[in-house]
């Protein structure tokens, strides 16, 4: 395994060393539990290695208020922090419950929600939550300072990002949710084993509702269905204005129906399209108990 490896403690050092890799080859780091692999096949003395993990910017490293009364979550956060961090999961639960899915606890110590998203895997656990939660993503950049990109945006192809090649993921922000409303939420995994492992299909839901239990607001994302992480947003726009107690058999089935308009599956070794299919529909129809 060659590569060179240089460890920026700033931000300012940090885009200094991304201006001056411009046009050449390099990757960023931080937890390395999915970099490491890939380096391990390699032999590359021409890949430089940014190292991401001694960034003291607490922009990358803290989860705060944000101004808009959503949260903001640093891209060094592990999925660790995600779990035991009580007002994040107070307002998004659904982001506690697959953050705490994914892997093991080794591994979600050093897991960082960066990492997750820039993976850009369709198998994604905190992707897949974000994407239901209508997360936005912040790029930073050496030359044109930040930018934020729609997630749902921001998964271009499998294994490939919006992020342009002098970017680097930030952090995300997280919408604010209404105090007032119910929160029906939660993050289904579907897999050939119990154990650290890799979606066949899953699927992540926030929905709100009113006192009346009218949903206002659905937020509903799929994942290993289709080459990204999907937003279901017609499925979404069929619930609101119903209510969610009252959804029906056939009601339930017409939104499951819409939820697989969005799925594009392949056969693997893991599992077959058929399967992926049924399983996904299952769900959506799970979500009401029907």
């Amino acid at each position: 395994m060659n590569f060179n490896l240089v460890s920026p403690e700033t931000t300012d050092d940090l885009l200094h060393v991304i201006d001056e890799h411009h046009g050449k080859r390099f990757r960023f780091g931080a937890g390395y539990t999915d970099l490491v692999m890939e380096l391990g096949k390699q032999d590359d003395r021409e890949l430089t290695v940014i190292n991401l993990a001694r960034l003291s910017d607490p922009r990358f490293t803290s989860i705060e208020e944000h101004a808009d009364g959503g949260m903001r979550i640093g891209a060094l956060v592990t999925a660790g922090r995600i779990v035991s961090h009580k007002a994040l999961n107070e307002r998004y639960p659904v982001l506690g419950l697959a953050a705490g899915k994914l892997a093991s606890r080794q591994i979600r110590h050093v897991a960082t929600v960066g990492g997750n998203l820039c993976t850009a895997s369709p198998a994604g656990d905190i992707g897949c939550a974000l994407v239901a939660l209508g997360a936005l993503c912040e790029a930073l950049s050496p030359a044109g300072g930040t930018r934020t990109i729609p997630i749902d945006d921001f998964f271009v192809a499998t294994r490939e990002t919006s992020l342009k090649s002098n970017e680097v993921l930030r952090g995300v922000i997280i919408p604010p949710v209404d105090g007032k409303c119910r929160t029906y939420f939660d993050f289904v995994k579907i897999g050939t084993r119990r154990s650290m492992e890799i979606a066949t299909v899953s699927i992540a839901y926030h929905i709100e509702a009113d006192e009346d239990d009218t949903i206002t607001r659905a937020g509903i994302a799929i994942g290993s269905a289709a080459p990204t992480i999907r937003y279901v947003r017609s499925a979404c726009e069929y619930l609101v204005g119903r209510k969610f107690s009252a959804m029906g058999r056939s009601e339930s089935e017409a939104f499951a129906a819409k939820v697989l308009e969005y799925a594009s599956p392949i056969s693997d070794l893991r599992a077959s399209a058929w399967y992926r299919r049924e399983v996904l529909f299952n769900l959506g129809k799970s979500i009401f108990g029907r």
